[in-house]
């Protein structure tokens, strides 16, 4: 149906409104209280605030990866895969000194 017209193909009269004009129209007032508009915001704190968070994200993501590659060195090397027979029985004694 090309036309947009009302149901039963009668368009809408100008002096009627549209329904969403009707909805606009009877909208609820707000109940309750009512809170004033937000204070401003600083925009050179919120900026610095936001590179330290990225600063500390970086570093706290490098840390990780050390770690995160100094155990798997530690494991490869302690099953064999990695290293030579005398560094893996170094690390297991050091290791049971440690109380690892």
């Amino acid at each position: 149906m090309a036309s947009r017209g009302r149901r039963g193909g009668a368009p809408a009269r100008e002096d009627e409104p549209r329904r969403d004009e009707r909805a606009e129209q009877q909208a609820p007032a707000p109940q309750g209280l009512v809170l004033p508009p937000p204070p401003p915001v600083d925009y050179r704190v919120f900026m610095q605030g936001l590179v330290q968070a990225m600063q500390t994200q970086a570093h706290t993501q490098a840390a990780l990866q050390a770690q995160l590659e100094a155990q798997t060195h530690y494991l490869l090397r302690c099953t064999g895969v990695v290293g030579d027979e005398t560094l893996v029985e170094e690390t297991l004694e050091t290791d049971s000194e440690r109380g690892d």
